[in-house]
């Protein structure tokens, strides 16, 4: 009898503990119920990329639970020039790359919608744009990103990828 009491304190040990990992590796790998706006905070911060023109930066903050904002923006000598603003908001469960850019598009936003979504990357399409046509972030080390714009155009698969670090 009491190897039996015994057994059952170590079952129920065993049965908390198994409980109680699960729930932190949902905590460390990233639990399946979290929103999509939380998948892609890590691009929250200041990236560049140093180009012949001069310093392409691109720069998000957290707005709100449902909302980063970004603006894109070429830093040459002594001027800095505005490529777009952008919005990603999270609507329904999915996440929508708003990009507004200056003398394109009448100043009218371009609405991207999310394709695919990983803890590391994201895509966003907007097959009816005539270029991009497709957006993709990729986290590929904490301090590092690439951002690539591609498009069918005239038949043919056109791309720009644009790897950046993390300044802030």
């Amino acid at each position: 009898m009491k190897n039996i009491g015994i057994f059952l304190v170590i079952l129920a040990f065993a049965f908390i503990s198994c409980h109680f990992a699960g729930k932190q590796k949902n905590a460390i790998s990233g639990n399946e119920n979290v929103q999509p706006i939380g998948k892609v905070i890590w691009l929250v911060g200041k990236w560049q990329k140093q180009s012949e023109k001069g310093i392409l930066t691109e720069a998000w903050r957290k707005l709100d639970d449902s909302t980063l904002v970004g603006r894109s923006y070429l830093i040459s000598e002594a001027d800095t020039l505005l490529l777009e603003s952008i919005r990603l908001e999270q609507r329904t469960g999915k996440l929508y790359y708003i990009p507004t850019v200056p003398d394109q598009n009448e100043g009218q936003p371009v609405v991207f919608a999310q394709t695919s979504l990983t803890d590391s990357t994201i895509v966003f399409e907007n097959p009816k744009h005539d270029f991009p046509q497709k957006i993709t972030y990729s986290l590929l080390v904490n301090d590092s990103l690439s951002a690539e714009i591609a498009a069918v155009v005239g038949g043919e698969l056109k791309t720009r990828t644009f790897r950046m670090g993390k300044v802030k």
